[in-house]
């Protein structure tokens, strides 16, 4: 795993240059819906991380956000957020990072996201614990939603779907201490992680939004489910996760019904 590691932190401070560098100078913006846009800022900071992926690995699978192309097909796969909060970057807010994982056999193995603002690196590899900047990081011990700090996103859909957060939203403001709604689901898991946040929320994501995050809360001691408390998959679309000791209370805000 040595060897993998090095290569995801080599790509992601490079690509944490780009970001930084560029930040408030976006000259292009495209959109893929009303107001789901991509910069060239993020198909650049992917580029980057691509190519000193296969570099070293040349038959590994790559699935990434920006990216249509299909690379190889490997027990080997690289799940990769080149700009997870691409809405805040376009507006010169720069709570953003770049979010890598390495999924062997269909196990998450490696976990990094890169806070280039911050200079924060979390990190998780599976059976060996989650660290921010080479320090052990371990879930909050809230133990009442009423103390708690939560946080959520919301789709770019959640103007035309039912199936949306605003519901659960309502009710955790009234429940939780309080939600923050930062536009980054990486750092919500490794805010969560590391007890920034007592627990976190959201519906509609993709595996690159969640892989590497979710192991870094796994690893810290955190509890991961989809909303219905039910095994948590990268590749379903809703998930809950939390310091645990809360996490049944979060479960029955988002079931009741109305």
């Amino acid at each position: 795993m040595k060897e993998f590691k090095k290569v995801a932190l080599t790509a992601a401070e490079k690509a944490g240059k780009i970001l930084t560098k560029n930040l408030g100078k976006v000259k292009q913006i495209d959109y893929k819906g009303i107001v789901n846009l991509v910069t060239e800022i993020d198909k650049l900071s992917e580029k980057t991380i691509i190519d000193i992926i296969l570099k070293k690995f040349p038959h590994h699978e790559i699935l990434a956000e920006e990216s249509k192309e299909k690379y190889n097909s490997s027990k080997y796969k690289w799940i990769i957020d080149p700009l997870d909060g691409t809405t805040n970057y376009a507006h010169g807010y720069p709570v953003v990072c770049i979010s890598i994982a390495l999924e062997i056999e269909g196990v998450i193995m490696i976990g990094l996201v890169y806070d280039p603002f911050r200079n924060e690196l979390f990190y998780a590899e599976k059976g060996k614990g989650a660290f921010m900047n080479n320090k052990h990081i371990h879930v909050s011990k809230t133990d009442k939603l009423i103390s708690s700090l939560l946080s959520t996103g919301f789709a770019y859909n959640v103007r035309v779907t039912k199936n949306n957060n605003l519901v659960h939203f309502c009710k955790f403001s009234l429940m939780a201490q309080g939600v923050r709604r930062d536009g980054s689901a990486a750092l919500d898991f490794c805010y969560t992680a590391m007890g920034r946040f007592d627990g976190f929320w959201e519906m509609n994501l993709s595996p690159w939004d969640m892989a590497a995050g979710a192991l870094i809360v796994e690893e810290a001691g955190g509890k991961i489910t989809d909303l219905k408390g039910d095994n948590f998959s990268i590749y379903k679309k809703n998930v809950v996760a939390s310091n645990g000791i809360i996490h049944d209370g979060m479960l029955s805000i988002i079931a009741e019904k109305g």
